[in-house]
């Protein structure tokens, strides 16, 4: 690159960068000054100082928010594709309690383990152990498919690139493993997001990871002001603003303003732009068509819970999920004692149908508890602390203004990161493998990579055996062959067969 060039594209970068600090600073500035004039008696600075019963409550709110979007929202699922729901009444209500689902035990099993081991965020390293313990079955799609990589030894992130799963770079998992870290972060969008990346990269990269970042910032901010304006300019500012995630947001912002009572034209809108994969799986489970339904339901909620969810309903698509998280923001937003006050059918009891090793019968109480102790002792972490006021207990919190923390990566460049990295790694594996766990890991990163043929050609007897050892994982060529049901998988599958990797005669059970 000419000289001048770089000095003009560096310079771009660094008035770009300067523009979003300042709209970032100023974002932070108007939400202590709303937040101090609503209901908080202190806002100095970057701190502020919010009435620990509220924040609790809140906290508490968002659960029961979650778990009614969730559980409520089941029998909508995966049924409204081509047209809209027409759901026009509901009435919230868990009358026999809530039970696990994966939109909330994945999260249920990591706060349970960072209360144990009094880490926020779990190192990679130990994450598939965690998984091995408490994750086992009634699991799809990415996470599926990184449990199996589990098995051969793989680590996050690698479970979660697209380059080893090829569900990872659409698939929702980056938004409805999210939901407890917006919780447990009040007024931090970034710790937010930086908590939920740790664990729904796991499964997942790139896009989905923006999801993350953008419904953990809204909900950390919906601690801070009722208004949705303000929300939707904190999830906005935590994603690349070159992502299909930004997009998204702008066009369904855009749409609902244009048609404001309108919401099934703003879904004809989402379904003609963002239905792109002829009605393959990914029209129904990728971000985009989801990310859009609880922006929607959002927007045409208008902060009221039962409408926010009736939209979600009937927006479609993965409407459980999306539900989920938007009743999650507007849990946050009215509380617990206010959701409990509408005389709702809800029996304190969360049951443990799906996680292994896991409390047998956890109840909404506990699990809110749960979430307020991690929350103190995050906010503790970055620099905030209790505080004690006429009587009365105050948290102190370190506010901090929504940012992009990681932007879409570069596949290719990522591509030959990894082939450089782990190509030492992969051959020690094929021709040195102390066990078939690590030939089999080696053959599949090598297929991956596409390494194969170098190695197959160069050294075909040991070749062969690692491609043995990875037939002995049926699981993991069962998700290859069978659950891979996206374009990446069907690249994956092809340079397995051309390696030597058999498909199994018939479906492989997983779970």
């Amino acid at each position: 690159m000419p000289q001048t060039t770089f000095h003009s594209f560096a310079s771009n970068r660094r008035s770009s960068a300067r523009a979003r600090l300042i709209i970032q600073t100023l974002w932070l500035l108007l939400l202590v000054w709303a937040a101090g004039v609503a209901w908080v008696p202190r806002a100095l600075g970057a701190t502020v100082e919010l009435p620990a019963e509220v924040v609790q409550d809140k906290i508490r709110g968002g659960l029961i928010g979650h778990l009614l979007g969730d559980l409520n929202g089941l029998k909508h699922e995966m049924k409204y594709i081509a047209e809209p729901g027409n759901v026009t009444q509901y009435t919230p209500s868990l009358p026999d309690g809530a039970w696990t689902d994966d939109d909330t035990d994945f999260e249920w099993v990591y706060i349970v383990a960072i209360q144990s081991r009094g880490v926020t965020q779990i190192p990679a390293k130990d994450i598939p152990a965690l998984w091995r313990k408490h994750i086992n079955r009634l699991f799809w799609c990415a996470n599926q498919y990184a449990r199996q990589l589990m098995d051969l030894g793989m680590e996050p992130p690698l479970t979660g690139y697209v380059q080893f799963n090829p569900w990872s770079d659409f698939n929702i998992s980056g938004q409805f493993v999210s939901e407890s870290w917006g919780l447990i972060s009040p007024g931090m969008p970034q710790t937010a997001a930086r908590i939920g990346l740790n664990y729904t990269e796991v499964a997942i990269s790139g896009e989905p990871a923006q999801t993350t970042q953008l419904f953990d910032a809204m909900i950390a901010t919906a601690f801070l002001t009722d208004n949705l304006d303000q929300i939707l300019d904190a999830g906005l500012l935590a994603v690349d603003p070159k992502s299909v995630v930004s997009q998204v947001v702008k066009d369904m912002r855009a749409w609902h303003k244009q048609q404001p009572d309108d919401w099934r034209a703003t879904r004809r809108l989402v379904k003609g732009k963002y239905s792109r994969f002829n009605g393959a799986l990914r029209d129904r489970n990728g971000f985009e068509l989801n990310s859009a339904s609880v922006i929607g339901a959002l927007l045409y909620g208008q902060g009221d819970y039962v409408c926010t969810s009736i939209a979600a309903f009937n927006f479609g698509w993965d409407a459980d999920n999306n539900a989920a998280t938007a009743c999650t923001i507007v849990g946050v937003l009215k509380g617990a004692k206010w959701m409990m006050s509408r005389g709702w059918q809800i029996k304190d009891l969360y049951r443990n149908t799906s996680r292994d090793n896991m409390p047998a019968n956890e109840t909404l109480t506990s699990f809110g508890d749960r979430l307020v102790a991690v929350a103190e002792r995050v906010i503790v972490e970055k620099g905030g602390k209790d505080v004690i006021h006429d009587g009365r207990a105050f948290y102190e919190i370190q506010l901090e203004a929504p940012a992009n923390l990681e932007p879409l990566p570069d596949q290719a460049e990522l591509t030959a990161r990894l082939r450089a990295s782990l190509k030492p790694e992969i051959e020690d594996g094929i021709l040195r493998g102390a066990s078939d766990q690590q030939r089999a890991r080696a053959a599949y990163e090598a297929i991956c990579l596409d390494l194969a043929r170098s190695f197959s050609e160069k050294n075909a007897g040991e070749w062969a055996k690692g491609i043995e050892a990875l037939q002995g994982y049926p699981k993991v060529v069962g998700v290859l062959f069978f659950e891979a049901d996206t374009p990446a998988g069907e690249q994956l599958r092809q340079r397995a067969l051309a390696a030597g990797l058999k498909k199994p005669e018939k479906r492989v059970r997983i779970w």
